[in-house]
Order: structure tokens, then C-alpha cells, then sequence
């Protein structure tokens, strides 16, 4: 089994057992604007190239991570969910101030926990969750420049609900996907899309078992396309049948998109949120 799979025994330079693994699970949020996404990158310029520099500085020994979503250059985190194997013993408390330590100021673990072995960050999600920012205003984001995205003109909140109840349930979304997603089936199901406005600002909430490449930021391209009175809400569902990128809007913006993280069924015993989350409008 290897160091990616789960904890397992090897020799130490004496030729004795060394001490079994152990996996942690961390959560942490980030901002994306700084970096290439993700996964990491021979630039070294990427969240997870941070996080495993940080946890080798601090564990003195190479660390390598699974994480629970990928996310694209300019999308945020607040609580992405990793694991780890390691033989390094410490108190869940000491993962967090001790990693913390060593990574830059837009990059924060927010809790560490013991896992099982069982336990995996992307195969035990049983869901994840994403939210979108949106500044409606004449006038371009200053203060929320890279953390919100942007319209000027007005949109229609009953418009916008209607439409996206069109995308609620198991879908074939082709018409939602990048052309360069590596997703094996188009086929995803959507729990629930939540909509709210709070002065200037919307917040789109979803929640669905799995998302393709730019699933989220075409949606949001075609939802502003209809709160803007572009087209009418029953064209979301001309295209979803349509089964073409072509059909739909342009990819929106990535300044507002926020992964929420996973979500894991109660028995794993983590956190569902950060206070990042209270942090949005």
C-alpha cells in the first residue's frame, strides 16, 4: 500500500519496523488569486505546493496530500479538506499552529483531526458544495476586486430561481462543461442551488454530488444571462437538453467562486465549516 493509499509499516535505517502511519485530515481555507490553481505545478506556484512546503518544514519529512476538490487559478477556499499519512505524532492543535507557521498569509489550516485509514478526502465526500460572490453595481469591485465577481446591470431574483430549477436533479451538463474536462461521465446530480441577495451583493449557493470543469462558472454565466433579462428562464433548460457548449453563455469570471468543501456523512465526525463562511455577504 502506498504512502497515498494509507498507513502501512516500513523499515527503519536499522533495519527495525519503523512507526506505523498515521492519517491526518486538515481543512483550510485560501485565497486563489495569487496562485495556479490547486494541483500542483512545476512552478511551484500553486495552494497544494504551498501546503505540502509548509507540512515538510514543520513534520521534517516530505508530506504528500489528496485534497477533496481541485480548484482553478483564482478560486478560493473556504474549507478544502486534505489528507495525509504520516509517522510523525503530534496534538491535532500543533498540525494547525505548526503548519501555519510556514505558509503565506493567504493560506491558513483552520482544523487538523485523526482519521481512520478508511478515511478519504475525495472518495468518502458524499457531496461538495460551492458558492458564488456577485457584486451587482455600475461601478466595477475595488475593495472586492479578485473575491467577487461583477455585473452592472440589474437582475431578476424570481427570474434566476426559475431558471435554475431547470438544473435541480441528475443531468447530462456537456452544455456546462470546459472542453477540457478529464470527468469520465457529463452526468452529475445537483441537490440544490440556493439563491440570496444582501444589499449590492448575490450569493449563489450549490450543492451537488460531483462538478465538471467550469461546471459552476457556466452555470453562472447563463444564470446572469437570465436575471439580465438576455433570455427568458425556460432557456436554461433549452440548454441543458442542447448537450452543447455552444448553447450556453460564456464562462463567467472566477474572482467569486468560493469552494465550500465537501461534505462527509456525520460518523467521520469533521467540521462542515469554517469562519470564512460567515465572512461572505
Amino acid at each position: 500500500m502506498s504512502k497515498r493509499e494509507g498507513p502501512y509499516n516500513k523499515l527503519s535505517v536499522t533495519g527495525w519496523p519503523a512507526e506505523p502511519e498515521m492519517r491526518i485530515a486538515l481543512g483550510l481555507s485560501y485565497a486563489g488569486q495569487a496562485y495556479q490553481g490547486w494541483q500542483s505545478q512545476p512552478s511551484g506556484q500553486t495552494v497544494q505546493d504551498k501546503l505540502e512546503q509548509a507540512l515538510q518544514a514543520f513534520a521534517c519529512e516530505p508530506v504528500q496530500t489528496l485534497c477533496a476538490g481541485r480548484t482553478d487559478a483564482g478560486v478560493h477556499g473556504l474549507m478544502q479538506v486534505v489528507h495525509f499519512d504520516t509517522s510523525i505524532e503530534r496534538e491535532p492543535f500543533s498540525w494547525v499552529r505548526g503548519t501555519n507557521r510556514f505558509l503565506p498569509p493567504d493560506i491558513a489550516v483552520q482544523w487538523a483531526q485523526a482519521v481512520p485509514d478508511t478515511f478519504h478526502a475525495r472518495a468518502s465526500a458524499i457531496a461538495r458544495r460551492y458558492v458564488y460572490v456577485l457584486l451587482e453595481s455600475p461601478v466595477r469591485p475595488a475593495l472586492e476586486s479578485g473575491r467577487a465577481g461583477w455585473t452592472f446591470r440589474p437582475l431578476d431574483e424570481t427570474a434566476m430561481r426559475e431558471a435554475a430549477q431547470h438544473l435541480l436533479g441528475e443531468h447530462d451538463f456537456t452544455s456546462f462543461r470546459a472542453s477540457a474536462c478529464q470527468a469520465l461521465s457529463p452526468v452529475k446530480t445537483l441537490h440544490r442551488i440556493d439563491i440570496h441577495r444582501r444589499g449590492p451583493y448575490w450569493r449563489f449557493e450549490f450543492e451537488g454530488n460531483a462538478f465538471l470543469h467550469h461546471m459552476i462558472r457556466n452555470i453562472m454565466g447563463c444564470l446572469v444571462y437570465v436575471g439580465a433579462g438576455v433570455h427568458p428562464s425556460g432557456w436554461m433548460r433549452e440548454v441543458l437538453q442542447a448537450r452543447s457548449r455552444d448553447a450556453a453563455a460564456p464562462t463567467f469570471a472566477p474572482d467569486g467562486l468560493y469552494f465550500a468543501g465537501p461534505v462527509y456523512a456525520p460518523e467521520w465526525g469533521l467540521p462542515t465549516t469554517t469562519p470564512a463562511f460567515d465572512w461572505l455577504p
